[in-house]
C-alpha cells in the first residue's frame, strides 16, 4: 500500500511489487547547498543526479518518500513526444525553437532508456515500442497524420493494419494503429528509487519528509522552510507538478491537478500472457479519455485511465476499468483484480509541459500532461544544465513566467465537465 494516502488509491500494484523503500531521513535544522531541488519525482531526481554528477552541491526536499507521488504510480509507459504532433510545435513556437523541442521530446526515452541502462537501474526497462490504437474513422486521420509527420523526420514511426494491430494487441477491438519503436515501459517506482539511489550515490543529498511549507528570497540566496529545517541555496529547482503547493502558489495555479488510476490483475495464466500483448507492447489508444494498457514484467494486466475527485467517483471509474478490460480481453472474465491506485498528474492548458521561471535562481518544470516518465526525466536535465550555467536561450525548450490559470479555483467543477462532456464525444466519435 502506498504510505500516507487515501484508501481508495492506495493499492497499488508498483508499491506491492518495489524493492524495499529505503528511509530518507528528514531535514533538520540549518543546512545550505548551492542547489535546492524541491520534488523527488522524476523531474527533481533527474536533476538532482545530473548536478551531482557535476560535482555541484544539491540538496533535495521532497515531502513523503522519492517516488511517492506520480512518478511512483504511472503506468509506466515510456513514450516519445509531445500532446501536440512536430508540425503543429513548429508552427507554434518557431521552426528553430520547434525543432529543438521536437529533439528533446522524441528523444525523451532514448534518454531515459540509455539512464537506465549506464546507471544499472532495475526497473525491468522494456524497449518493444508504443502502440496508439484507433477506434474511430475519424480519429485514423488524426492518427495517419502523427505516423507521417514522424516518418518524415526519419523517426521509426509506422501505421499498423487491422490484422498486425489485433496480433500485437491481442484484441480485434481497434480499426488500426500506430506503432512508434522509440517507446517502451519499466516499472516506474523501482525507476525513480534507482534514480534517488545513484544521485545518492553522485553526492546528492536527499532528504524525505520534509514537505516545503514556504521558499523566500534573502539577498542573493532563496531559503526553504520545512517543519524540522531551513535549507539556504543559491539556486532552486521544482519539480512538484501535480502536488504543486505552497512552495510557489503562482507555479501550482498554472496546472489542473487530475487524478488518473490504474487496476491490475492478479499474474495471468501463460495461455492469456501469451494472447494479451504477446510481446511486450504498451499502448494507449486514441481517446479524448484516453486508455492505456500494458502487462507488468511478471504478467499482469495493467489498464488505466481518467479517475474522479470524490471516492465514490473514483471506485466507480475503476469499475469501469475492469469492464471495459473484460469488453477489450473477453478472455479475462474471472480473472481477479487484486490492484487498484491512482494519483494526480497535472494538465496545463496548451497541453505543453512548461519550464517556468518562477524567481531569479528558480526554475521549475511541471505540467506534462500524463506523458511524464520520458519528458520528466529529460526536463530534468534541462533543469540541471540551467542551474549549473546554461543560458536559458540555449536550452531545447522555451522557458516562460508561470501563467496562472483563470478562475482556478473552480478547477474541480470545471473538469468534471470537461470529462462528462468528453465521455460523451468519445461515445458519439464515428
Amino acid at each position: 500500500m502506498i504510505a500516507n494516502e487515501c484508501e481508495v488509491i492506495s493499492n497499488s500494484l508498483w508499491t506491492a511489487t518495489s524493492r524495499p523503500l529505503p528511509s530518507w531521513s528528514p531535514l533538520a535544522g540549518e543546512a545550505e547547498t548551492e542547489v535546492a531541488v524541491i520534488g523527488g519525482g522524476f523531474t527533481g531526481l533527474s536533476a538532482a543526479l545530473h548536478l551531482a554528477e557535476q560535482g555541484i552541491a544539491v540538496t533535495l526536499l521532497e515531502a513523503e518518500t522519492p517516488g511517492w507521488g506520480a512518478s511512483g504510480r504511472n503506468g509506466g509507459q515510456v513514450n516519445p513526444g509531445l500532446k501536440e504532433d512536430p508540425d503543429g510545435i513548429e508552427a507554434r513556437f518557431g521552426e528553430e525553437m520547434g525543432r529543438r523541442m521536437i529533439a528533446l521530446s522524441g528523444g525523451a526515452p532514448e534518454f531515459t532508456f540509455k539512464l537506465i541502462e549506464r546507471l544499472d537501474i532495475a526497473c525491468a526497462p522494456v524497449r518493444k515500442g508504443w502502440i496508439q490504437p484507433v477506434h474511430t474513422e475519424s480519429a485514423e486521420a488524426r492518427v495517419r497524420a502523427r505516423a507521417e509527420q514522424w516518418s518524415r523526420r526519419g523517426e521509426p514511426v509506422r501505421m499498423l493494419s487491422r490484422e498486425d494491430t489485433a496480433y500485437l494487441l491481442g484484441t480485434d477491438a481497434y480499426r488500426c494503429a500506430m506503432l512508434d519503436e522509440r517507446g517502451g515501459n519499466l516499472h516506474p517506482l523501482n525507476y525513480a528509487l534507482g534514480l534517488a539511489e545513484a544521485a545518492a550515490k553522485a553526492g546528492a543529498r536527499i532528504h524525505g519528509h520534509s514537505r516545503v511549507t514556504k521558499m523566500e528570497q534573502a539577498g542573493g540566496e532563496h531559503i526553504l522552510h520545512t517543519p524540522s529545517g531551513r535549507l539556504r541555496a543559491r539556486k532552486v529547482l521544482i519539480g512538484t507538478n501535480g502536488y504543486s503547493g505552497p512552495e510557489a502558489p503562482s507555479l501550482a495555479r498554472s496546472v489542473v491537478p487530475i487524478r488518473s488510476i490504474q487496476v491490475a490483475t492478479d499474474i495471468l495464466p501463460e495461455e492469456l500472457q501469451r494472447k494479451i500483448l504477446p510481446e511486450g507492447h504498451s499502448a494507449s489508444d486514441s481517446r479524448r479519455l484516453l486508455l492505456y494498457f500494458r502487462k507488468d514484467p511478471e504478467g499482469r494486466f495493467v489498464m488505466g485511465g481518467r479517475g474522479a475527485y470524490s471516492a465514490r467517483g473514483t471506485q466507480i471509474q475503476m469499475q469501469a476499468l475492469h469492464d471495459i478490460s473484460q469488453r477489450l480481453y473477453p478472455d479475462l472474465e474471472g480473472v481477479e483484480w487484486r490492484y487498484a491506485w491512482g494519483g494526480f498528474v497535472a494538465m496545463t492548458q496548451d497541453h505543453y509541459p512548461h519550464l517556468s521561471k518562477v524567481a531569479p535562481g528558480a526554475m521549475a518544470a511541471l505540467g506534462y500532461n500524463g506523458r511524464g516518465v520520458a519528458m520528466a526525466t529529460a526536463l530534468g536535465k534541462v533543469l540541471a544544465d540551467w542551474a549549473s550555467g546554461t543560458p536559458e536561450e540555449e536550452l531545447p525548450y522555451p522557458v516562460q513566467a508561470p501563467r496562472p490559470i483563470p478562475l482556478h479555483f473552480l478547477r474541480k467543477p470545471a473538469v468534471s465537465a470537461v470529462v462528462a462532456w468528453s465521455r460523451v464525444r468519445d461515445r458519439l466519435e464515428r
